[in-house]
């Protein structure tokens, strides 16, 4: 039998503090009721002796230290789960908000997931068409794996996200199934509307769950938000054996989250004002992405967030980077031309691209013309600073053939629309006719075999 507690002793923010409780756990779900109708959900983040600290979701307004019942369920968050959330529309906390009634549940799961244990674990392999060739071509994402996004405000990494959405695939020879997660986070009400628009007029919504925590939603809301929607990814991938792309926007909103309910507690901050433990916070979202041995299906992970003037030594794109597996960086000087998407190449990486590419894979000559591509184009850079020193006109011939090499590498491999699709081969072969601008003495990284293959004749140039 449940206990019933009426009053509170404390009320600061979102967090109230109950005396007196007997037998309450960490993460435990407690239901307040309001002055006999409201109805609110917490959730217990600290038990000492008889004393219980609760974060409250929807937020402490209306409640006063006489007028709140507590009740403690017994239990952890919990969200039902069954195949029809697929083309469904969720709030932060896993509640239906597409006017289409409640899921019809086949079964219950804590969201916060079970420990893995990495011996279960099998290595990524393979890898998931985006259609973008920066990344498809020289950081591609590979099942199983953690890539993020590193984005600043102002950049075009909703865009991103969404193109992501609507032409993620497992290539056009895959029968396999395959689906995604969306999951935004203090999303403005017209960029949630967009990601809505978007996915409905590009008849992708039947394949997608969305998961959205407003601005204007309660802050203790997004702390959850992104537990909630890999529990349900967890549950797609290990249970109905799908491969799942979760897209994560923005962790920049979720780790702010995290220090304002920090500060209400009264923690000691960390750098920049973050609690210590946001590295192992982060740590248990990244963490939850992967390849489970007996299991078909996958969860792979895109965490978007905007780095603080545009700060990548910031907490937050510095601790992501320690645990995930590369990353993709938007860079605003190619935002500045109209290079859509703005991806900075050099500094971009994917750690394991190198096992989900190459025969059997994409294409056998996928990972020396990578090599080459980035070899390349850090030469336009050293290009293009010498030429801002002594001219471009002092510079000697092959310089300037890199400086049209980099103007054309922009505008013709990095630059395309945001409704382009292109094929891996569309991407390898752009990538062959740029490198074709430049002679094949200076092509060093290509195995002399493939090069001899690839490297298209003049008959095909003219």
């Amino acid at each position: 039998m449940s206990i019933e507690y009426l009053g509170l002793s404390e009320i600061n923010g979102p967090l109230i503090v109950l005396e007196g409780v007997q037998d309450a756990a960490f993460d435990e779900i407690v239901e307040l009721t309001v002055d006999g109708k409201e109805k609110k959900l917490g959730r217990v983040i600290e038990v000492y002796e008889d004393k219980a600290v609760i974060q409250v979701f929807e937020g402490s307004d209306n409640m006063s230290l006489k007028n709140t019942h507590t009740r403690f369920t017994g239990h952890p968050m919990e969200i039902g789960l069954s195949p029809d959330i697929l083309g469904r529309i969720f709030d932060g906390a896993g509640r239906p908000i597409d006017d289409l009634g409640p899921v019809n549940a086949e079964e219950k799961r804590n969201i916060n997931g079970q420990p893995l244990n990495p011996v279960a674990r099998e290595y990524p392999r393979n890898y998931i068409h985006t259609g973008i060739s920066a990344i498809d071509g020289l950081t591609t994402l590979i099942r199983g794996q953690k890539l993020p996004i590193f984005s600043g405000n102002g950049l075009p990494h909703d865009q991103l996200a969404a193109q992501l959405v609507r032409q993620a695939s497992l290539g056009a020879d895959s029968n396999e199934q395959f689906a995604v997660v969306f999951a935004a986070m203090g999303a403005k009400h017209d960029v949630a509307d967009y990601f809505k628009r978007t996915f409905e007029e590009s008849g992708v919504s039947d394949h997608v769950v969305m998961f959205l925590n407003l601005a204007n939603d309660p802050v203790v809301e997004r702390l959850i938000t992104p537990k909630v929607a890999l529990t349900a990814a967890e549950y797609l991938a290990f249970e109905k054996n799908m491969h799942i792309l979760v897209i994560l926007t923005d962790m920049t909103s979720f780790a702010e989250a995290l220090r304002e309910v920090s500060s209400s507690k009264g923690e000691i901050p960390s750098r920049k004002g973050f609690p210590g433990y946001l590295y192992s916070e982060f740590a248990t979202i990244y963490e939850r992405a992967g390849i489970i041995h007996g299991s078909e299906g996958s969860v792979t992970q895109i965490p978007i967030l905007t780095m603080p003037n545009d700060d990548i030594t910031h907490p937050i794109p510095d601790l992501t980077g320690y645990i995930t597996e590369g990353q993709i960086v938007l860079d605003r000087s190619l935002h500045g031309q109209s290079i859509y998407p703005p991806i900075s190449i050099l500094p971009s990486l994917s750690r394991l691209m190198k096992d989900g590419i190459g025969e059997g894979f994409t294409r056998k000559d996928h990972q020396d013309l990578a090599n080459q591509l980035f070899s390349c184009y850090a030469k336009v850079g050293e290009a293009r600073a010498l030429a801002s020193v002594i001219g471009e006109d002092e510079l000697s011939d092959i310089d300037k053939k890199y400086l049209e090499f980099g103007k054309a590498f922009e505008q013709q491999y990095l630059k395309q629309t945001e409704t382009e699709n292109r094929s891996i081969e569309t991407t390898l072969d752009i990538g062959w006719q740029l490198l074709s601008m430049l002679p094949k003495a200076e092509l060093d990284r290509v195995d002399t075999k493939i090069l001899d293959e690839y490297y298209p004749d003049d008959s095909s140039q003219k």
